[in-house]
């Protein structure tokens, strides 16, 4: 395969590299580690960097609603 610099074009993520991948992230504490490094790192490729930065983005999004709710939960007492 060619890289970006000899054909213009961004490489492509194959199969098993998306399998290791998904793997990686199922590992607690590694898989946070390796979202960010995906996501604002140098090394990824752009998909797999994207998808990195969708993912982390989801998952703060979760994250700050479900602090939101367990603040109403805990604000109203019916805990």
């Amino acid at each position: 395969m060619m890289n970006d610099l000899q054909t213009g074009e961004p490489e492509e993520v194959t199969v098993s590299e998306w399998i290791i991948t998904l793997i990686i992230t199922i590992i607690p504490i590694v898989n946070v580690v390796m979202y960010l490094v995906w996501a604002f790192g140098n090394s990824a490729k752009p998909s797999k960097a994207n998808w990195a930065k969708a993912s982390v983005i989801l998952f703060a999004g979760i994250v700050i609603l479900y602090l939101l709710i367990f603040v109403i939960v805990m604000g109203i007492g019916a805990f």
